[in-house]
């Protein structure tokens, strides 16, 4: 056995504890840093040949692991662009150098451009709305853009589709003569039809109300051995409702042309609709056509009802940005009415623990991590986005402190190695003198 050698041992002895302490103090000085994942060391024996009755000490060597895959505490807060994952997957967020990276690290505050930056100073990146909604590239980074919650002004946005449920009378009259019918646009407007209103929006976001007249139109008597109930046609036609008539005790005859839209609804012997419900409002106005959808309809034996439900917006500024679970990001109105504006993807990697940890807490990929694959939160094993939230670090404190004791005693014993080698030393020294 060589004197040296022990020597020499117990140096790698002290440089693995002193590697081992490092992790320690890098997990104590982090354990409030939002995202952080702790880090360990790894000891694994160096051993040298040996013969005969002679060993030679080899020594130890030490490797670093994160516990990136492990989920940290999340707390919640008062700000509702803080962001935590619960589950796997990591933000997308660049860098002043523009590349992009993954961080847990969900701590997004507006800068003074209205980007969402966490307190590494990296943006988080999103999908745009701007092209209507967006799909994900599931192998790359393409297509991402900074997310930026500025929406000062007014924004207005037309209608130009509309739903219309409800139920239409199976015991209403049938006109006597089609001049009648609104449709026809005369004063003689039959007083059997069901009239409602719904608003829509033009491009400048003003409010557009129409008039909607549902009128029965024919029957047919079911055939046997069903039972007595008939089936039935109905006329839908819409008007301006700003070019009705006044002055008199109804609103027709409109002007500017009339109907802005008629269409004919089908019934079948139980009251569901056997057409398509699909009727357009083609406004010469305001040069917008509004894809209305009457499938949602029922003729039953019950009183008139309905309700319309278009899209499009009044010219209403931003009252706040919400981020629901699936990673949209909204921007809310002050009439209540929302508008999504980005969608926030997901990346992960085949082995989260080997991502190669960058200064700012944040990850790249490497060839022992696996490639990286993006998607939309809630699909493919990914986890959900918490707004008003934050995911804490997984360091165990009381656990980092017991190593840092035991770290300190096993670097003293291999001091002693090392000195007690040493005094050997100054024995055969002294054999000399």
């Amino acid at each position: 056995m060589s004197i040296f050698g022990s020597m020499k041992t117990a140096v790698s002895g002290m440089n693995a504890q002193a590697n081992r302490l490092s992790t320690v103090a890098d997990n104590i000085a982090n354990v409030n840093t939002t995202g952080y994942k702790a880090v360990s060391t790894s000891f694994s024996s160096l051993v040298l040949p040996s013969s005969g009755g002679n060993y030679n000490s080899g020594g130890v060597q030490t490797s670093v692991r994160q516990a990136v895959s492990d989920q940290g505490d999340i707390s919640y807060t008062t700000s509702g662009t803080d962001l935590a994952i619960s589950g796997d997957g990591f933000f997308i967020v660049q860098g002043a150098d523009g590349t992009p990276v993954l961080t847990r690290a969900g701590d997004f505050q507006k800068d003074d451009e209205g980007n969402l930056v966490n307190a590494a100073g990296f943006q988080l990146m999103g999908y745009s709305y701007d092209s209507g909604s967006p799909a994900v590239v599931v192998n790359g980074f393409d297509g991402l853009v900074p997310v930026n919650v500025n929406q000062d002004g007014l924004t207005a946005i037309a209608s130009t589709s509309g739903v219309f449920k409800g139920n239409l009378d199976s015991n209403a009259k049938i006109p006597v003569a089609p001049a009648t019918l609104p449709s026809a646009n005369l004063a003689t407007a039959t007083t059997d039809t069901k009239k409602v209103s719904m608003v829509a929006y033009d491009r400048l976001g003003n409010k557009v109300m129409y008039d909607f007249y549902f009128t029965k139109q024919s029957v047919a008597a079911a055939p046997p051995p069903a039972p007595p109930a008939t089936a039935a046609t109905w006329e839908v036609a819409m008007f301006r409702n700003a070019n009705a008539a006044v002055g008199g005790t109804t609103s027709f005859p409109y002007s500017a042309g009339g109907a802005v839209g008629t269409g004919t609804l089908t019934f079948d012997s139980n009251g569901k609709m056997t057409s398509s419900g699909a009727v357009n409002i083609t406004d010469g106005v305001t040069g917008q056509t509004i894809a209305m959808d009457f499938s949602g309809l029922t003729q039953l034996g019950a009183d008139f009802s309905g309700t319309g439900t278009p899209n499009g917006q009044a010219a209403t500024p931003v009252k706040d940005v919400t981020i629901d679970g699936d990673g949209i990001v909204y921007a809310k109105y002050e009439d209540g009415s929302t508008k999504p504006l980005y969608r926030i993807p997901l990346a992960n990697v085949a082995s989260p623990d080997k991502l190669t940890l960058m200064s700012g807490n944040v990850y790249s990929a490497n060839g022992q991590s696996g490639v990286t694959v993006t998607g939309f939160p809630q699909t493919n094993g990914l986890g959900t986005i918490k707004s008003g939230a934050l995911e804490g670090s997984n360091v165990d404190l009381a656990g980092e402190l017991t190593e840092m004791i035991e770290s300190q005693r096993s670097y003293t014993a291999n001091s002693k190695v090392f000195q007690t080698g040493s005094d050997i030393m100054d024995v055969l020294v002294n054999l000399k003198r």
